[in-house]
């Protein structure tokens, strides 16, 4: 597999995301469910706490990954959504983080939501991935 980052611009960079991923050759293509703060018995987690519930739904999207030989290093597209923006921007660094030590920065959107599936919920994360 060959990726190829596609920005015309380059302020998204900055920003640990690229404007597209230009993926060729032989690929596998996993397209992962939004995660969130669930425990592994399906109860929702930290409640209200932003940071917590991104740690963990980054957490489960590592396991999903995992789970089909795959790693953050592998995402090409990642879906944020959340029910504070605000809130999330001053935790963002925490998932530009991760993303950064598995060095790669997938086409990435944020949207506000007014809420999430599960009641409490703050996060979630959708990605598409690539091997």
């Amino acid at each position: 597999m060959e990726r190829t980052a596609v920005n015309p611009v380059k302020w998204s960079v900055e920003l640990g995301f690229n404007q597209g991923e230009l993926v060729s050759g032989d690929t596998r293509t996993l397209y992962v469910s939004g995660q969130t703060a669930m425990g592994p018995d399906g109860t929702p987690r930290h409640e209200g706490n932003m940071a917590a519930q991104l740690a963990l739904s980054i957490d489960n999207l590592e396991a999903v990954l995992g789970e089909a030989d795959m790693s953050l290093a592998n995402l090409v597209r990642l879906n944020v959504y959340t029910t504070d923006v605000d809130l999330l921007f001053r935790h963002y660094g925490d998932l530009a983080a991760r993303l950064g030590a598995a060095r790669v920065a997938p086409a990435t959107t944020m949207l506000g939501v007014t809420r999430l599936a599960i009641p409490g919920q703050l996060v979630e994360l959708e990605a598409t991935a690539v091997a």
